[in-house]
């Protein structure tokens, strides 16, 4: 067995200080792009949402296995991180503390050489982009089974930041406890939309506990903190979170529906040239008239735009007032869209477009 093992291990070792060499050359290009950014306009935006989709495409094509692309986009990823944190350092704030979705979707949009900025609330990640302390924000803004989270919403009209990119993560989530047995349980916390999105699983295998005995928290990492104090409460969330608090996993994938995702937008306050794949999201209001939403969506039939998303939602400030929030297929930059936007802008009493941005 060694005698048929050494060969092909040689092989490996080979191509690891090929591998390395490569890399390293890559990262030295990184610090020169770095370099020269600094000189031209003492400005670095290392993050460049259109040309790392445009990379990993790319690579995916180029792609002969026996690596799923899956696999492939994460090792490319972490390159991209790294070599991206050579030219400069980004701060990505979210819905904190560690141990929540919203940082498994950080790492997997950015990779780990980047600075985590844990935030209390949806509202104060995007406070921080604004004011500064972090470059970008990740908010969630849709999950397939529940539907729109309402503040995210709300606070991207109100915001002046751009979205800039999206992140689509599968949901898995777990009951985690300390050591008890599940019928002594009293308490479940966790945010609303985990307890939402696994409320079957837990009606069947919780029953002695009323509609009282689940508790709201901001996060589920902060359902976990809590019931590392509680010896007869439980949390629903991100297993991760139990590693952190030192609980126990009860249960996983405890979800309804085993294809729950969540759709995440990344916040920035800059503009992205086209990918070549891109999606443009806005939000507009209809004047007050018969068969007027029909009207103001018509340019996107006429210029051959497709639709992915529209979504009705009440306007804080008035009463039975509606913004309407759509996504369309292509960059507002594609002469198609940009015909069709002008044409809509004329006859909406509101409109916001939020950004385009390469497609997830």
């Amino acid at each position: 067995m060694p005698e048929l093992l050494k060969p092909l291990r040689d092989q490996i070792d080979a191509i690891d200080a090929e591998l390395l060499k490569l890399v390293n050359q890559r990262a030295a290009l990184a610090q020169k792009i770095g370099d020269i950014k600094r000189k031209n306009n003492n400005i670095i935006v290392a993050y460049r949402p259109e040309r790392e989709a445009q990379i990993l495409t790319h690579i995916e094509k180029q792609n002969p296995g026996p690596l799923s692309n899956a696999h492939i986009q994460r090792l490319f990823t972490e390159i991209m991180s790294m070599c991206r944190a050579l030219e400069h350092s980004i701060r990505i704030a979210y819905l904190g503390p560690s141990g929540t979705f919203s940082e498994d979707a950080v790492l997997k949009k950015f990779g780990h050489a980047v600075t985590l900025v844990p935030c209390d609330s949806i509202d104060d990640v995007f406070r921080a982009v604004e004011f500064e302390s972090a470059d970008y924000g990740v908010v969630p803004v849709e999950n397939s089974t529940e539907g729109a989270v309402g503040r995210s919403m709300d606070l991207l009209l109100m915001s002046p930041l751009l979205i800039c990119g999206e992140v689509q993560l599968p949901i898995h989530q777990s009951l985690m406890s300390q050591d008890i047995d599940l019928k002594d349980i009293r308490k479940v916390y966790s945010h609303p939309q985990s307890l939402a999105q696994s409320q079957q699983w837990l009606r069947l295998n919780l029953p002695q506990l009323s509609s009282s005995a689940y508790i709201h928290t901001n996060s589920n990492s902060e359902a976990a903190r809590l019931v590392a104090t509680d010896p007869f409460a439980a949390a629903v969330g991100n297993k991760r979170a139990a590693e952190l608090f030192g609980l126990t996993v009860r249960a996983e994938s405890i979800e309804d529906d085993p294809r729950n995702t969540t759709r995440f937008l990344v916040l920035g306050r800059q503009f992205v040239d086209p990918s070549g794949k891109d999606k443009t999201s806005l939000a507009l209001m209809t004047h007050n008239r018969s068969g007027a939403i029909y009207h103001i969506l018509e340019p996107l039939a006429k210029h051959n735009v497709s639709m992915s998303r529209l979504e009705s939602r009440p306007l804080r400030t008035g009463l039975w007032q509606y913004v309407f929030f759509i996504d369309l297929e292509g960059h507002e930059q594609d002469a198609n869209v940009t015909s069709a936007l002008d044409e809509i802008r004329q006859k909406a009493a509101f409109l916001k477009i939020f950004g385009s941005y390469p497609v997830s």
